[in-house]
């Protein structure tokens, strides 16, 4: 049985589709890698008993707005008139004036409960990471407010940025059970 040769054309079309056909498979099992590794026990996230909040989560994430927001422990609060996360130290009047206020992207807001009590919600859209509130709530306040990485948001970087520069080693990787790490009291 005699085979006929296949012409140049042929032949470069031929190696053309297979190369496209390994681009494809390549790419397809990139992306499964990295759905897999999110989906792994490899996420990073903050140990609320260790961070000092020292700013960094802030500027050192690869994302031009850090993944790491402000999260509030409502079973914690105590609902203060006077705030240490919302208020700056040494208010003169307890307003909503901007100069009064902690967060400089103003993501914290308050709703009037009864006097003398407040609720504290947090816009996680405004909020940056700087840790600016959960550092004075902590200081001056009963610790309702904390850092955490939003996974939704997080690259999960093989060697996440943060983690390089934290002082207190706080972001460490964790296990799927432990992907958020909540504070409770």
């Amino acid at each position: 049985m005699a085979t006929n040769p296949i012409s140049r054309k042929q032949f470069l079309r031929q190696c053309g589709s297979i190369a496209a056909g390994a681009a494809i498979i390549s790419v397809s099992g990139i992306a499964v890698k990295q759905m897999l590794k999110k989906d792994g026990d490899n996420f990073w996230q903050i140990d609320p008993s260790k961070c000092t909040f020292c700013g960094r989560c802030a500027t050192s994430c690869v994302l031009t707005v850090s993944a790491v927001k402000c999260i509030h422990a409502n079973k914690v609060c105590g609902y203060c008139d006077l705030c240490g996360g919302y208020y700056r130290a040494n208010v003169k009047d307890l307003n909503t004036a901007a100069e009064n206020l902690k967060c400089p992207t103003g993501a914290i807001f308050r709703k009037y409960i009864e006097d003398p009590y407040f609720e504290y919600t947090i816009d996680e859209d405004l909020c940056n990471g700087c840790g600016k509130c959960a550092k004075g709530c902590n200081s001056f306040g009963n610790g309702s407010l904390y850092l955490q990485v939003k996974q939704e948001l997080c690259k999960n970087c093989n060697e996440c940025k943060i983690s390089k520069v934290c002082p207190s080693d706080a972001i460490q990787r964790v296990s799927a059970d432990k992907v958020y790490m909540l504070k409770d009291g």
